[in-house]
């Protein structure tokens, strides 16, 4: 089991997974969102790829409307 830290909420997961999993597994949309591991942005090409490591801190930032 790892732990991470997600939007500063302590997530525990059963294994690794990779950011897709994670979305889905979290109910976040695939579009309108950027996620940065470590203080680093990941390019939404890489989500399928990159894997969660634990003690990762994920930052999830949904874009929104407004004027």
């Amino acid at each position: 089991m790892i732990t991470i830290l997600l939007n500063n909420r302590v997530v525990n997961i059963d294994e690794t997974i990779s950011i897709s999993q994670l979305l889905h597994h979290e109910n976040y949309p695939q579009m309108g969102i950027a996620v940065a591991i470590n203080q680093h942005i990941i390019s939404k090409t890489n989500w399928e790829e990159q894997l969660l490591q634990d003690g990762d801190k994920i930052l999830i930032i949904q874009a929104t409307q407004g004027g």
